[in-house]
């Protein structure tokens, strides 16, 4: 009996000693909220990132009766533009630092469409969570599946501290 009781109790510790370790616990700020985490992003997965964010956003379309988007590479410069320059003004909205709109910067990168809409983010989440963040929001909703658009360009900076300043923008 006791070496019954031995061997299961051996073969509860080494069972035991499977177990995932528990998760770590969030730190805390000094405000008592959860410290954000870093999504890192890696050099070379730009166009996996893009094509995530677009292949999601066109889901989102299609399941409210848009037609599809397409990535656009001057949208995706104006957007890149953009996402720096929030950084560097250290807040998001919607002018440039030289007090630039959107429609001033897809036309300097010689986009000949029209301007449908622009969504920005500064955040340490990732892309799919912060499209799910817009999509809670009736202003960036609105845009996002305006079915007036068919051009997508989509961009950020993600700075050395992890924080990433995303820049949506859709034309016709």
């Amino acid at each position: 009996m006791a070496r019954l009781l031995i061997l299961c109790l051996s073969a509860l510790l080494a069972l035991s000693a499977c177990a995932a370790p528990p998760p770590p616990s969030p730190q805390i700020g000094a405000d008592g909220k959860p410290l954000p985490r870093v999504y890192p992003i890696r050099a070379g997965q730009e166009r996996e990132i893009r094509f995530r964010m677009l292949d999601s956003v066109n889901s989102l379309r299609q399941a409210a009766g848009a037609g599809p988007l397409t990535l656009d590479e001057k949208l995706t410069a104006a957007a890149a533009t953009h996402s720096r320059d929030m950084s560097v003004q250290n807040r998001p909205w919607h002018f440039g630092s030289d007090g630039s709109s959107p429609v001033d910067r897809i036309r300097r990168v010689g986009y000949e469409g029209e301007l449908v809409g622009e969504t920005i983010s500064e955040t340490y989440e990732t892309e799919l969570e912060t499209l799910a963040a817009w999509m809670q929001e009736e202003t960036t909703r609105r845009v996002i599946l305006n079915p007036e658009a068919t051009r997508m360009g989509f961009d950020w900076l993600q700075e050395p501290g992890g924080k990433i300043w995303w820049t949506m923008i859709l034309g016709s």
